[in-house]
Formats: structure tokens, sequence, C-alpha cells
């Protein structure tokens, strides 16, 4: 999942940076409100950490402004401010989950999680296409009853896909959801690891689930099978 995450201390910025990368987030950072717009402007996010006090745009600002272009894309707001906790003022904001400043990094994930789990609606993160079995929470794949193991970026995409099956992802999909904001969409990269995927999950079985839709993208389903 693709996380933007914006706070304006930089030491307190990259530290979130490195242990949601650990947790196997794709994460886009930035240090300001204006910064942030233009992120939100360009990239599709599953969800935005956000502390209230940035320059530029004010966290408060910007959350009221994903909220005006009806995005319910889930929000955690970090904040120093007791009353930011209210009940009334929460609600006011359309903020998903809160964190008072200072908290343990342990805090702030169990947050995230919450707030994912809870907006996504994947209780147990355990997902079945055939006999292919994905899970998320223990990043393990099997298919015929033996595990598969792949690569952090081969579970990335294969977990994006498989979140979604049944539905054609454009090259354009998968990488703004795997990669970060620094990622050069024109290269194959994606070609190669869909190739890599499919070595590793389809070759030597009779049946096919990762299949390429012509000029459009890559669907995970059992043939005969289709959502969109």
């Amino acid at each position: 999942m693709r996380i933007l995450l914006v706070e304006d201390e930089p030491d307190l910025n990259g530290l979130i940076v490195r242990k949601l990368k650990l947790e196997h987030y794709t994460v886009d950072s930035c240090l300001n409100g204006l910064d942030a717009l233009d992120y939100l402007g360009m990239v599709y996010y599953d969800a935005i950490i956000l502390d209230t006090m940035i320059p530029g745009v004010s966290g408060m600002e910007l959350l009221k402004k994903v909220r005006s272009q009806e995005k319910r894309t889930p929000v955690l707001l970090m904040t120093t401010d007791d009353a930011v906790l209210d009940r009334d003022t929460n609600v006011e904001l359309q903020a998903d989950e809160y964190l008072l400043k200072p908290f343990a990094l342990h805090g702030l994930l169990t947050k995230v999680r919450a707030m994912l789990r809870r907006y996504y609606g994947n209780i147990s993160y355990i997902f079945e296409v055939g006999d292919l079995i994905v899970n998320c929470d223990a990043r393990r794949v099997m298919r015929s009853q033996k595990i598969i193991p792949l690569s952090a970026k081969e579970f990335s995409i294969l977990e994006y896909l498989i979140r979604n099956t049944g539905v054609v992802l454009t090259r354009e999909k998968i990488s703004q959801h795997i990669w970060n904001y620094d990622y050069d969409g024109d290269s194959n990269m994606i070609d190669v690891y869909i190739r890599y995927l499919r070595k590793k999950i389809d070759e030597g079985q009779p049946v096919k689930l990762i299949h390429t839709v012509r000029g459009v993208g890559y669907v995970l389903r059992v043939p005969g099978s289709v959502r969109g």
C-alpha cells in the first residue's frame, strides 16, 4: 500500500519513513502542505499520515481540502494539541485516526494498521484465488500447498494484484501503488517483475492466474472469471 507522510520535522520524518518501509509500505514524504498538495494532485494514496502544524498549508487546511474533493482516503492526524482530539473537532475534520505527539513508532504503526483494516475491510489479510493463497500479514505465498519465496517488490505487486482480483490494472496504476514518487514510469520494470512473478506463480501450473490484457495492463484471475 502507498502512504503519503507530511511531517515538517526532518529527523522524525526520516524515522517514520524508514519504519514504514521496513513494514513494506511504499512511502512518499514531504515537509510542508504545499508540496503535499502537489503529491496528492499527481498520485492516488491508500492512506495519509499528516501533522497538523506544517508550513505552507496547515494540516487542518490540507485535510479540509482533501475532504472537499470528496476523497475518502483514510487520514491519521499527528498533533501536539489535545484540543484536536476532541470528538466534535475530529468529526468536523473527518480524520480517521489521531495520534498525540510525542509518540512511540510502534504506536504509530498500530494506528496505521487499525485504520487500514477498518477502511479496506480485510480483517484476516488472507486472499485466495484458485489454489493460490497470499497471507499479507505473514507475507507468505503458497500455491498447490507449496511455499513460494518472493522478493519484497514481487510480493508488493502480487499483493496489489490479488487485492484487485479480476480487475485489469494498468502499468500506471501498478507503478503508482508500488513505487515511490521518483519511480520512472517509462521503464519496463513492471513488465520485468510480472515476468518474475509468472515464473514463480504460474510456471508448470495447468491453470495460469496472471494474465496480460493487451494494450492495457495485467490482471490476476482464474480463467473465465472477470470482475472489470
